[in-house]
C-alpha cells in the first residue's frame, strides 16, 4: 500500500496524539501551513521534512512514502543519552564488583574472567 507524504504526516500526528496547532508549533510552521501539508495542497521544503522526521522519530523514506519501515536515525541527543546511560551503568557495575571483591577477595578472579569475556565480546 502506497502512502503519500500528506497521509503519513497526518497519521503520525494523530498517532502522537497532538493537535495540528501543537504539531505546527513544534515544527515551526503555522497551523494553516501544516494543514496544507497534511491535505496535500502544498509540499514542504527539506528543512520541514527534517524537522518532521526528528519530531516524529521516523526516517525521511517513511515520511515520503518510500518505505513502510518507520525507524529513522536517533537524534544526536538521544544517542548521547544512551552512551551516558551505558557509561553510568558500567561504572555502577564496576563499583558493585569492587565492593564484592573487597568483601570476598575470592571473587576477584571471577570478576577478571568476566571482564575479559566482556571485552572480547565487545571486539566482535
Amino acid at each position: 500500500m502506497h502512502v503519500t507524504f500528506s497521509q503519513a504526516l497526518s497519521r503520525l500526528r494523530r498517532e502522537k496524539g497532538v493537535s495540528q496547532r501543537q504539531a505546527a508549533q513544534a515544527l515551526e510552521v503555522s497551523q494553516a501551513l501544516l494543514s496544507h501539508y497534511e491535505n496535500g495542497i502544498r509540499e514542504p521544503g527539506l528543512a520541514f521534512v527534517t524537522r518532521a522526521c526528528d519530531y516524529y522519530q521516523v526516517s525521511a523514506d517513511y515520511l515520503l512514502g518510500r518505505t513502510g519501515e518507520r525507524s529513522g536515525p536517533k537524534p544526536p541527543e538521544a544517542a548521547q543519552g544512551e552512551e551516558q546511560l551505558l557509561l553510568r551503568t558500567g561504572q555502577a557495575l564496576g563499583n558493585a564488583w569492587a565492593q564484592l571483591c573487597r568483601a570476598d577477595p575470592a571473587l576477584a578472579p571471577l570478576f577478571l574472567r568476566l571482564s575479559e569475556a566482556l571485552a572480547q565480546e565487545g571486539k566482535h
